[in-house]
């Protein structure tokens, strides 16, 4: 975290250029792209001949049902950040842009539920849901909320040409560290069939260490997402 706060301090606090420096440079450009990250919307401004600096925000909204160990997750991934990136030309139009999301509000939130007698399994244990008060619940997936970023792409919001519409692309990744999932259930949890043996779920003891070992197989599964890739294309005019 430390880091990556050196690190937005660091972009934000570069020199911007002087009048006679930036007297023949463009000034703002702004541009839309969509990607990984979402669709995003961006603006730039000058810094030196060879560097912008660029900030802009991303959102998304996507649905989806996913089945695991018998227990059904109705989710919603809703994509939200704020980006700041530094673009250093190395050529006319190839960059590499160190960037920090100073807001990574990127999440799943999903309805959970499984059918009345049907069976599931939490951590290694097996149950099934009770035929009179079946498994339901609630799942979170929730990531750092300031992450550092490296991108590299071609094309250039603000071109040094006479040019003013730009056809942008970026690829990288954001370091955001493994994602940390919650899970709660209500209803019983039965050991021997739907209508024997059955438990609380959200209260006994047993049940709930099995949610923790199936929280933790969640978490195992999400820990590939830590480096989240990013790709982007996208269109820009210069003012």
């Amino acid at each position: 975290m430390n880091r990556a706060v050196f690190l937005a301090a660091a972009i934000l606090l570069l020199p911007l250029p002087s009048r006679g420096q930036g007297a023949s440079l463009p000034r703002f450009g702004v541009g839309a792209k969509f990607g990984t990250l979402g669709i995003g919307f961006e603006g730039a401004t000058v810094v030196t001949e060879r560097s912008n600096l660029r900030f802009g925000f991303n959102v998304f909204d996507y649905h989806q049902d996913k089945t695991k160990d018998g227990i059904d997750y109705d989710a919603d991934l809703k994509l939200r950040s704020v980006q700041v990136t530094y673009d250093q030309y190395l050529t006319r139009a190839f960059h590499v842009s160190p960037g920090i999301l100073i807001y990574n509000g990127n999440r799943i939130d999903a309805a959970t539920a499984v059918g009345a007698g049907e069976s599931f399994v939490l951590g290694n244990t097996r149950y099934f849901s009770s035929q009179t008060s079946p498994i339901v619940g609630s799942a979170e997936m929730e990531l750092r909320k300031v992450a550092p970023m490296v991108l590299f792409g071609f094309g250039n919001v603000l071109p040094r040409s006479n040019r003013r519409f730009g056809v942008n692309f970026d690829a990288g990744v954001v370091f955001q560290g493994s994602p940390k999932s919650t899970l709660s259930l209500t209803g019983s949890a039965c050991t021997v069939s739907p209508t024997v043996g059955c438990l609380n779920a959200g209260t006994d003891p047993t049940v709930q260490s099995n949610v923790r070992a199936e929280q933790e197989q969640l978490d195992d599964d999400l820990r590939r997402f830590q480096f989240y890739p990013v790709l982007s294309i996208g269109v820009s005019w210069k003012f």
